[in-house]
């Protein structure tokens, strides 16, 4: 008899618990974890069983919004709101973060009341900085090597930098990348690509987070020239040295002439004391022609040059001013 009552007693029990509305709700689907940029939305799902009393969000432990299921909303931050959605007997609760920053990086969890199957998940937000490349001027003589230097200021975390010339990819081994933290917790990076370029090359810098849908990038053209061959110029300077040369021997030689060993100082001097005018000699222009005149080289001119007064056999000496001689005889 008394084992029949604690049987009784047994099965009343289960079945109070059986009919109890909150018996056997359960945490279907929880949050996921997400990456984001600063500034952005953050959205989270929580998916429940039919019978659920409440739903609690906590970030980091703390509560900051519930969701009753008569629909009551009690929200402790107003960063955070809800929407919900209900497909049969399910039941989620969307979570929205707004506006998030960088210290808004933690543990999301999604509870349910008199139950311990709470799921969490992990936000992550990101800070995208600026990239640039320092000097955007490139126009290079032909297989010189040249350094691109590329900037990013105020990440978090510290991007993943690579380069790209012509739209395809360079090995890490031709560039080298350095980091470092500010107080304010964010990276500035710097990378150096070293290039020798043989034609012209647009050189792509860029930036990977993984909150980013593609690579943020800053481009450069690099505009390469043929030096002249030297060969050309050496031409063209004999060139120049070969029409000045002509010139220079004809102006030195034009002043070069033959001697005239017929001319007497002491016959000049006598016509322009007769005269009293220095220029009473005047050479007969018809009688000496320019083209009668010999140019010779000075070292014939030299040769030619005695000084004992006396002209070599075979030139004739003509006297400059002639005089005419009166012969008188005396008886």
């Amino acid at each position: 008899m008394g084992k029949l009552h604690e049987w009784i007693g047994l099965t009343l029990s289960l079945l109070g618990l059986l009919i109890d509305p909150g018996f056997g709700y359960y945490i279907i689907e929880g949050p996921r974890n997400l990456t984001v940029l600063a500034g952005s939305d953050a959205r989270f799902n929580c998916t429940v069983s039919d019978g659920w009393k409440i739903i609690i969000w906590l970030f980091d432990g703390s509560p900051k919004l519930s969701v009753l299921s008569t629909g009551q909303i009690i929200q402790t931050d107003q960063r955070y709101n809800q929407q919900s959605y209900r497909n049969g007997t399910r039941f989620t609760s969307e979570l929205i973060m707004y506006d998030v920053q960088l210290n808004d990086s933690g543990q999301i969890k999604c509870s349910i009341q008199d139950a311990d199957d709470n799921k969490y998940a992990f936000l992550s937000v990101q800070v995208k900085g600026s990239l640039d490349i320092k000097d955007r001027n490139f126009t290079v003589r032909m297989n010189r090597t040249i350094n691109i230097v590329c900037e990013a200021l105020g990440w978090a975390p510290a991007p993943h930098i690579f380069w790209m010339a012509n739209n395809i990819s360079l090995d890490n081994s031709v560039y080298v990348t350095s980091q470092h933290q500010g107080l304010n917790g964010l990276y500035n990076e710097e990378s150096i690509l070293t290039l020798t370029p043989m034609t012209n090359v647009t050189v792509t810098c860029l930036a990977a987070l993984d909150a980013l849908s593609k690579p943020q990038y800053a481009t450069v053209n690099v505009t390469v020239y043929e030096p002249s061959p030297k060969s050309n110029y050496q031409k063209e300077m004999r060139k120049v040295s070969g029409k000045k040369t002509p010139d220079k021997n004809l102006e030195t030689q034009s002043h070069i002439g033959e001697v005239n060993y017929g001319y007497n100082p002491e016959e000049t001097k006598h016509a322009e004391k007769m005269t009293g005018d220095p220029a009473f000699f005047t050479v007969n222009t018809d009688t000496y022609a320019s083209k009668d005149l010999k140019v010779r080289p000075p070292s014939q001119a030299a040769y030619y040059g005695h000084h004992d007064g006396v002209p070599p056999s075979g030139i004739p000496a003509y006297p400059v001013s002639p005089r005419k001689i009166r012969n008188v005889t005396h008886v």
